[in-house]
């Protein structure tokens, strides 16, 4: 059935809420953008005319998809190589979605895309549309094909996974850049004491590389641990030159709504890291450095035209 005008110009205006509900199951742009497109092939053959209320039939398409994703996801990263770490967004990429409250940007920042990993499938769902999007709990569940009642009590388990063992603090803009710019003094100092003062006690350090780029399968644990990691990583040689294609530089920006260091050679993202920020410190330092999941990145920061000089080069 062929589309009119007025089908496409709903899907399109409901494309941005579907991008960033897609993200955030997800964790990935690219698999977004193709549950995105599933969604608009299966509203192209559908009857629009009798769809009463195209949010919702959208909404619940893409859910279910997402849902389906995320179950052969499980299996698939089973053989995935290291650790496996959420794709990061750049402050202002479009995909991150509504950031109007706090449990929206709470929603969206990279510790708490890691922590949804440990959800179920119907939980992570379930968290997403009721947190970020405000969906009442018995759209929630007419969107899963479940009851209202075990759509709260996937709500509260989920909200109870996600609270337990953090207490991260909100950080605006002009914070994240002072964070980055302390952390990177410290870290390229060549000592351990002034990443160790940054650091919690029970600090955690991980990347992923995905097979492609050389990243540790565990994470470092303890603030010694990671201060002493991190002291080598920032340290300048010929040899990590040649792994990376270049001289690296280390910019300060945000991603996720966490301060983040963002590495470029020629241009090009390599590496995005992510601090995850308590009242007590520094608690945990993500690194993405596997090139696949950095696209979006390299192009975001090369459409907003950065000009400023970097914080650290070698």
């Amino acid at each position: 059935m062929a589309l009119i005008m007025s089908d496409v110009d709903r899907f399109e205006a409901a494309r941005p809420r579907l991008e960033a509900i897609a993200y955030r199951m997800l964790g990935s742009s690219g698999e977004a953008e193709d549950a995105v497109q599933e969604t608009y092939l299966r509203w192209q053959a559908a009857d629009t005319g009798r769809i009463e209320v195209p949010e919702a039939w959208l909404t619940k398409v893409l859910t279910n998809y997402c849902l389906n994703q995320l179950t052969s996801a499980r299996a698939r990263r089973e053989t995935y190589v290291g650790q496996w770490l959420p794709e990061p967004l750049l402050a202002g990429d479009p995909m991150l979605g509504p950031a109007d409250t706090a449990e929206q940007r709470e929603s969206v920042s990279y510790a708490v895309l890691v922590l949804l990993e440990r959800l179920t499938p119907n939980e992570r769902a379930v968290y997403v549309l009721r947190e970020a999007f405000g969906y009442a709990h018995r759209e929630v569940a007419e969107i899963l094909d479940i009851g209202e009642a075990s759509a709260q009590q996937l709500f509260h388990r989920a909200k109870k996974h996600l609270a337990e063992g953090r207490a991260r603090t909100e950080i605006d803009e002009e914070a994240a850049r002072r964070i980055v710019e302390e952390f990177l003094a410290a870290a390229t100092s060549g000592r351990t004491e002034p990443l160790v003062r940054l650091l919690t006690q029970d600090a955690a350090a991980l990347g992923d590389g995905g097979g492609k780029v050389p990243a540790r399968a565990s994470a470092f644990e303890g603030a010694r641990a990671v201060a002493t990691f991190l002291r080598g990583l920032f340290k300048p040689s010929d040899s990590k030159r040649a792994l990376v294609g270049g001289s690296p530089s280390f910019y300060a920006s945000t991603a996720n709504g966490e301060p983040a260091i963002v590495a470029l050679v020629d241009g090009r993202v390599i590496g995005i890291t992510c601090l995850e920020v308590t009242a007590e410190g520094i608690v945990a330092v993500r690194s993405q450095v596997n090139p696949d999941k950095l696209d979006r990145a390299t192009a975001r920061w090369a459409a907003e035209g950065h000009e400023e000089a970097p914080l650290f080069s070698f």
